[in-house]
């Protein structure tokens, strides 16, 4: 008995494996094998294979809780056609259509009793709602197919670091930004649309085997914190406003590591506009070079102090101007300071002071320490078409040159370079690689972090204290007269104002000027610096008076918002 209830058990058990068999056998064969006839049948009035239905990687902001918030994605809805030939009644039709969609009805009218065509495409980017109302309208001649495109939920946000899509012949793939940077990743190279997961698992897999590309596609995460970015966009906004510059723009890093909590350009651009309404078309923070006027001023003193040449505390007779292998070179008010310590060279953006320091160093440490702030070499961001500096005048012998650029003109950069090479005064002296990609999550569930590169050693860790200390009293006592002092909080800040060369050479503008400022802060161990710049500002000639107000704004939010310890 025993015996038989074993058997009868074990043949029970083996039945149930058996069923269990053969229903996934099946399984398979619906799904797999013959997927697509069945998929055909269910979905054949949505689904159709076109370049609208693609499959692509996500891009993503991270909170600085660590959560991550959709910056590029993919969208899902309806693609609607009709066919002419088949339209039985185009009033009719038409009228239908337009009570759930807008449509405009002169062209759709013309396509409708075009009776030689076969296929026109009358509307896209159809809610599921409208889809359903178009189905269940049965109009002889619409059909309607799935569709996916790429969608950017933040409009305008980050949209000259983020980029758009767009053709390139009959490839539809990144054009600009990111998209561009990291089409390598974010495409996908799938054979057709796959709608069913399981199938898509089976199918893909195979796949790899052929193709070892396909373990290189991923999702990427971004080092932007989407409210800090938000709050800096509108802040240029409001600068534009009261000010009308020609263009502005903004980066908020960690002096540190090299991450990129937020960056903006204006004039943007809505990356979900048709491509061929989107007018621009480069990142002026990586891809154009400017004169940045007095914020060179630090990085002249900075090396002085570094190799001894000067110390916070030297002096020098400022007369106010010199001349230079006959040309003058002056203050912005052409007055003499007289006697006075390095300190109000900082405090006063003293041009002077700025060439005394540069007297002291040497044309040729002014050059190597110029190279070694990586102003000759291209920061390595990870984003498109970074441009080089414009930097011939270090190859100069002449005096007044070395003069020039010691207080940040005749030699030209990037946005970003300019930042990267201010962050050396507050990290250490080090050299780091600004980067706004975080992290990469492969599809093939392999993550790869970004970790900070140090290019090299620039200053020494003293003199990048000390100059940190020069430039935390510049806001204590010099900055807007010394109004923004903060109490528990040390601020590192320099502003810059720079004549704007004239197209084509043959000298300066007299009445146009680039504004840049940056600061940094705990000034002593600094999570953020903040580096702004505005091209042509119109209403005030100095960028202590355009950009003080925006920096101080941004300054309390950082600290509030990241809730910074006091360290003062």
């Amino acid at each position: 008995m025993k015996f038989d209830a074993l058997a009868r058990t074990r043949l029970i058990s083996f039945g149930l494996i058996l069923i269990g068999a053969l229903f996934l056998v099946r399984l398979f064969y619906i799904q797999i094998i013959n997927g697509n006839n069945y998929s055909d049948q269910a979905d054949r009035q949505y689904l159709r294979p076109t370049n609208n239905a693609f499959d692509r990687g996500s891009i993503f902001f991270t909170t600085k809780d660590g959560n991550l918030v959709s910056a590029a994605t993919l969208k899902v809805g309806y693609l609607v056609t009709i066919n002419p030939q088949l339209i039985k009644n185009a009033s009719s039709t038409y009228q239908t259509l337009a009570a759930i969609f807008p449509l405009e009805p002169v062209a759709f009218m013309k396509s409708a009793l075009d009776k030689t065509d076969h296929y026109e495409e009358i509307a896209s980017h159809i809610d599921q709602t409208s889809a359903d109302k178009i189905v269940a309208a049965k109009l002889p001649g619409v059909y309607i197919y799935k569709q996916k495109w790429r969608f950017y939920p933040g409009g305008k946000t980050a949209s000259h670091l983020i980029g758009f899509m767009g053709f390139r012949g009959d490839e539809y793939l990144g054009r600009y930004g990111l998209e561009k940077s990291a089409n390598d990743i974010l495409a996908r190279h799938n054979d057709g649309l796959k709608i069913n997961f399981f199938a898509e698992v089976f199918a893909d897999f195979n796949s790899a085997l052929k193709n070892k590309s396909l373990g290189q596609e991923g999702d990427i995460v971004l080092t932007i914190e989407p409210v800090v970015q938000n709050t800096l966009e509108k802040e240029l906004d409001a600068f534009n406003d009261k000010w009308h510059p020609d263009s502005a723009g903004a980066i908020i890093l960690n002096p540190d590591t090299g991450e990129i909590y937020a960056m903006a350009a204006t004039p943007n651009f809505d990356p979900n506009a048709k491509q061929e309404e989107i007018k621009v078309l480069n990142n002026p923070l990586v891809e154009k070079n400017y004169e940045m006027g007095s914020i060179f001023k630090p990085l002249t003193v900075a090396a002085a102090l570094d190799t001894g040449a000067i110390t916070a505390s030297t002096t020098y007779n400022d007369k106010g101007t010199i001349t230079l292998n006959g040309r003058r070179i002056s203050n912005f008010d052409f007055k003499a300071r007289g006697v006075i310590p390095m300190q109000e060279v900082l405090n006063q953006s003293l041009n002077l002071g700025a060439t005394f320091a540069m007297q002291r160093l040497g044309h040729q440490n002014l050059h190597d320490y110029f190279v070694k702030y990586g102003l000759t070499e291209k920061t390595g961001i990870d984003l498109p078409n970074e441009a080089l500096g414009l930097f011939s005048n270090l190859e100069s012998k002449r005096e007044v040159e070395y003069a020039n650029m010691s207080f940040g003109q005749g030699i030209a950069v990037t946005p970003i370079n300019m930042a990267r090479a201010l962050a050396t005064l507050g990290n250490g002296g080090k050299l780091i690689v600004p980067h706004v990609i975080k992290q990469i999550n492969y599809t093939n569930l392999l993550t790869k972090t970004i970790a900070p590169v140090n290019v090299r050693q620039v200053l020494k860790p003293a003199t990048s204290y000390e100059i940190s200390r020069m430039l935390s009293i510049v806001v204590d006592t010099a900055l807007a007269g010394g109004k923004d002092k903060q109490e528990h909080y040390s601020i590192a800040a320099k502003t810059g104002t720079a004549q704007i060369a004239k197209e084509g050479g043959g000298g300066y503008y007299e009445d146009r000027y680039l504004h840049s400022f940056f600061g940094y802060f705990p000034a002593y161990s600094p999570r953020f610096l903040v580096f702004l710049y505005a091209y042509y500002p119109k209403g005030a000639k100095y960028a202590s008076e355009t950009w003080t107000p925006t920096f101080m704004n941004l300054n309390h939010f950082l600290t509030a918002y990241y809730e910074l310890a006091p360290d003062r």
